[in-house]
């Protein structure tokens, strides 16, 4: 079950991932509140929603990562490419989308392993 935000507590998570680019202090002075308040308080009585934000905004920038790595096949000579590549693929490892490895198995004369003989079957 959800708990109830109050505004100030629903701006700090708006501002976080917006104009504070993800630092809580900065978050903390903009949603208003006072800075005698405890940041780790704060964050504490948050972090599940916190968790549900950062998901979110990670599932939000996904398709930017996956541009970046289109871009770098599209301009394989730009600075920065290896860099820029490493953290889109981490990118879209975080948001779900991890490279899938299918192994095909052949053999050309087929074994079957079978279970051992019951002794009281053999009587």
């Amino acid at each position: 079950m959800a708990k109830e935000l109050d505004e100030r507590q629903k701006k700090f998570l708006e501002i976080l991932f917006e104009e504070a680019a993800g630092n809580p202090l900065i978050a903390k002075r903009l949603a208003g509140y006072s800075e005698g308040y405890s940041t780790k308080e704060l964050i504490n009585s948050l972090k599940e929603e916190i968790s549900e934000a950062t998901t979110l905004f990670i599932a939000m920038n996904a398709p930017r990562a996956a541009c970046a790595i289109i871009s770098g096949i599209d301009s394989p000579t730009q600075l920065g490419l290896k860099e820029k590549l490493s953290a889109a693929k981490d990118m879209l490892d975080r948001a779900g989308h991890v490279k899938t490895d299918k192994v095909q198995v052949e053999a050309m004369n087929g074994i079957m392993i079978l279970p051992a003989k019951d002794k009281s079957e053999e009587d």
